[in-house]
């Protein structure tokens, strides 16, 4: 029985030795993929770029990293990926065992009667004197798939090409989550600028309203004047909860993403004391692929699609399984174990080709080759996306310093007007149409250029995210 193991075992061996060679060959990342440089960037070969530092790094304000920390430990969606990836490893962990033998032990007792009238009955009942048969077992059987076309080395593969991915995947998350939080609090110290805005309209307003009213009483003015001011008063007065029900909301967005109850959250900064972050180094595109984690995810998805195509492959070829069986057998238990008498063994090994079912196995196959194809074209279009993100957050930032300069220019124009036109209004030179355009015309400008500073810092925390910043 020792020879004849020995004899198959060699015999696996040299047929995996001798077809070294793939079944199928895989495919590469395409290199094309990739423009040489950003749009909107300077042309440059430095690798260099702001999406390598860490989040506590490139985030300075106290309370953006609280709350990004908050996020990043308390997040359910960010705990949710992190059990994907526990699942995962489970399941790489299960495929390195498919080149060990499966072994099984089993122990069993049966008891056989036959009919009197048959030949075994007949023949029993001679020999030894009574009509049941009593059978016990006791053993162990094994078996063995030689992988010979790589079926379970591409199993492996793509195993742990899947266990990569579920960490790209909480990367991806983390990225996300990183720079919403930021992009929240630039928007609540946005929503406080205004609201501080409004009040102060809300007070310049009711100034206006009351010299307009003394006007009035001195015949110099009609009561429409009065009406028109109170109504701008009016509309500025319901700004306020509008902007205060938006800061709530808010509030309430940022507590969702940092794992906890609505509450409300601790504002140390202005929005006009934050620095726009310096955003020069930008990188070559090409380094995206260790960086940002869904280009990653793509490029480990075609991994995941080679394997595919080397299982499917495999299946078409005959399989060489080893079987044994080996333990004690006996009619009766007190000779169970009488060694080495109750002692029996076998030994089997074959070749199977599948012949009816090698319609659906090819088909199989040629649904992997689809899958892999779609896998290359996943990955182009997730460069075409990080590429397109990173050039829209550069001309974002780029633009809107321009648009901030114009819009501060025009602001404090508007505030010198309104200086002017109320000067003028008392000294009758000047009408009470004008005092209030000039009123209304300084508040939707100052509310735009809040509203331009935040997007400012927006996009320097887009371009960090599109470059692949956030996960470290």
């Amino acid at each position: 029985m020792k020879k004849y193991i020995t004899k198959i075992v060699m015999i696996a061996i040299l047929i995996t030795t001798i077809i070294s060679c793939k079944v199928s060959k895989d495919i590469e990342t395409p290199k094309d993929a990739f423009p040489e440089n950003f749009r909107s960037a300077s042309v440059s070969k430095d690798t260099t770029s702001i999406g390598d530092l860490e989040w506590k790094n490139f985030f300075t304000e106290k309370d953006i990293i609280q709350l990004i920390d908050s996020a990043v430990v308390r997040n359910n969606d960010l705990q949710i990926a992190q059990k994907n990836i526990e699942i995962a490893q489970y399941r790489f962990t299960q495929s390195k065992w498919g080149n060990v033998p499966q072994v099984n032990l089993s122990v069993s007792a049966s008891t056989s009667n036959p009919s009197d009238n048959s030949f075994t009955g007949k023949n029993l009942g001679q020999a030894l004197g009574q009509n049941y048969i009593n059978d016990y077992s006791a053993g162990a059987t094994l078996s063995w798939e030689a992988d010979i076309w790589g079926k379970i080395r591409n199993q492996k593969k793509g195993a742990f090409a899947g266990y990569l991915q579920s960490e790209e995947v909480k990367k991806a998350l983390q990225t996300t989550i990183v720079a919403n939080v930021s992009k929240g609090y630039y928007n609540l110290l946005m929503l406080d600028a205004q609201l501080e805005i409004a009040k102060q309209n809300y007070k310049l307003n009711d100034s206006t309203t009351n010299i307009i009213k003394l006007k009035y009483d001195a015949g110099q003015v009609t009561s429409l004047a009065i009406q028109q001011s109170e109504a701008q008063k009016l509309n500025a007065a319901q700004l306020i909860p509008l902007l205060e029900q938006n800061i709530a909301i808010q509030e309430n967005a940022l507590s969702v993403l940092t794992g906890s109850f609505p509450n409300s959250k601790t504002r140390s900064v202005r929005l006009s004391t934050i620095d726009v972050k310096n955003n020069k180094a930008v990188g070559i595109p090409s380094s995206l692929v260790s960086r940002r984690p869904d280009v990653k995810s793509a490029e480990l998805a075609l991994k995941i699609a080679n394997a595919n195509v080397g299982i499917t492959k495999a299946d078409l070829y005959p399989a060489l399984r080893i079987t044994a069986e080996g333990g004690v057998n006996s009619f009766e238990t007190n000779n169970w174990f009488n060694l080495p008498a109750s002692l029996f063994g076998t030994v089997a090994g074959g070749l199977t080709q599948p012949l009816l079912n090698n319609k659906k196995l090819r088909t199989q196959y040629n649904i992997s080759l689809a899958e892999r194809e779609k896998a290359v074209l996943s990955f182009r279009q997730s460069v075409l996306v990080a590429v397109s993100e990173v050039s829209d957050a550069l001309v974002k930032v780029e633009k809107l310093q321009q648009q901030e300069s114009f819009l501060q220019q025009r602001v404090q124009t508007l505030q010198q007007a309104i200086k002017n036109a109320n000067l003028l209004f008392k000294n009758g030179m000047a009408e009470y149409l004008e005092v209030l355009t000039a009123q209304s015309n300084l508040l939707q400008s100052q509310l735009e250029l809040a509203d331009i500073k935040r997007a400012q810092r927006s996009a320097s925390t887009e371009l960090y995210r599109a470059l692949g910043g956030g996960w470290k």
